[in-house]
């Protein structure tokens, strides 16, 4: 049985195709440590991303890498 709970949401903006390639690449490069869910499907019209991860921690160093990126 997995124990671990992934209750803590983080909303990314994100457009395109292959969202959830795309971010994947993109956490295993820098943010390899970050445990995270990505939802099983991201449909092309969406304009945003919901990243479930396991702590508040997680949520803040995430944001924190993701606005770095952005500026």
């Amino acid at each position: 049985m997995n124990t671990q709970t992934f209750k803590y949401g983080l909303n990314v903006p994100i457009s395109g195709s292959h969202k959830l390639t795309r971010f994947t690449a993109w956490a295993a490069s820098n943010a390899p440590a970050i445990a995270y869910r990505l939802p099983p499907q991201a449909p092309i019209a969406t304009t945003s991303l919901t990243i479930r991860l396991r702590s508040h921690q997680d949520r803040e160093q995430l944001q924190a890498l993701l606005t770095a990126e952005i500026a």
